[in-house]
C-alpha cells in the first residue's frame, strides 16, 4: 500500500469528507489553539480515528517545510481509476460533460496543480496517458491539497482512441494550441467538452491533435510565447466555468 501525507487544514478537511477510510495516521500540534483545528479534532474523534499529539518541531519535520497549520495526516493514496471507469461515468453524466484530458504530462507539480484547478472548477474527471506520463504520486498528492482524494483520474493506455470515444458520446474534443486560429473566447465552451492539454514544451502529439474537433488558444499580448501548463489549464477552465454560467 502506498501513502503520501497531507498538511494543513483544507488538504485534512477534503480527506476526511471524501477519503476518511483511507486515513492511515494524523499528528496534531499539542500546542496549538485554533478552532478550525479544534472542528477537526472533533470530526477524527467521531471517526474513531486516533491523533498523536505533537510538537511543531516534528510537524515542521513531516511538511518538509510545507504549511501545515498545525496538522498532519497520513493517507493512503489514491490510485487511477481504468477506461471502464471512464465509459461508465460519461453514460451516467446529468449535465454537460467537462473533462480534462493531459497528453503525456510528466512533471508531478503540473498535474497536482492541475486537479487542484479541476476541483475548483467542476470537472467530471481528468484523463492522464499510462506511458510516458506521470500518474498519481505523493508530490502530486501534496501540490493538489486534497483534490487527488476528490477528482477521479482516470488513466488510460490509447489516448487517441478514447477521444474517438467521447466524440461518439456527443463530447467535443477541444485541443490546446499556441498556433491555434480561434482563441477561448471566441469559443463556445458551455457544450459537453474535453479540454485537451500537451506535455510541457511539446504541446499536443499530433495523433492527439487529429482528433481533436477544434484547436483554442489564449491571447498573449505580451512578449512571452507561452504560459506555464497549469496556469494555461485554469485560464482555459475558468473561461469555461463563466461561459456556463450565464447559459444556465
Amino acid at each position: 500500500m502506498k501513502s503520501s501525507k497531507l498538511f494543513g487544514l483544507h488538504s485534512v478537511q477534503a480527506a476526511i469528507a471524501y477519503s476518511p477510510s483511507k486515513i492511515i495516521r494524523v499528528w496534531v500540534d499539542a500546542q496549538r489553539v485554533d478552532k478550525r483545528l479544534g472542528a477537526i479534532i472533533d470530526d477524527l474523534a467521531a471517526l474513531g480515528i486516533e491523533l498523536e499529539k505533537t510538537d511543531r518541531k516534528k510537524l515542521d519535520r513531516l511538511a518538509d517545510g510545507n504549511n501545515h497549520q498545525g496538522i498532519a495526516m497520513e493517507i493512503e493514496m489514491p490510485g487511477e481509476q481504468s477506461e471502464s471507469d471512464l465509459k461508465t461515468m460519461v453514460e451516467n453524466l446529468t449535465t454537460a460533460a467537462l473533462l480534462l484530458v493531459l497528453d503525456n504530462v510528466q512533471d508531478p507539480h503540473n498535474l497536482g496543480a492541475c486537479l487542484r484547478t479541476a476541483d475548483a472548477t467542476g470537472v467530471h474527471g481528468v484523463i492522464i496517458t499510462k506511458d510516458n506520463a506521470t500518474g498519481i504520486t505523493p508530490t502530486v498528492c501534496k501540490v493538489a491539497s486534497g483534490a487527488a482524494e476528490i477528482v477521479p483520474v482516470y488513466q488510460v493506455t490509447n489516448l487517441a482512441r478514447t477521444l474517438r470515444w467521447l466524440k461518439g458520446e456527443g463530447v467535443w474534443i477541444m485541443g490546446a494550441a499556441g498556433e491555434a486560429e480561434q482563441t477561448v473566447y471566441q469559443t463556445d465552451m458551455a457544450v459537453p467538452m474535453a479540454l485537451v492539454i500537451g506535455a510541457e514544451g511539446k504541446g499536443l502529439r499530433r495523433l492527439t491533435k487529429e482528433q481533436c474537433d477544434i484547436l483554442i488558444r489564449l491571447p498573449m499580448l505580451g512578449q512571452v510565447e507561452s504560459l506555464n501548463l497549469s496556469v494555461a489549464t485554469g485560464a482555459f477552465l475558468y473561461e469555461t466555468v463563466r461561459q456556463r454560467s450565464i447559459t444556465n
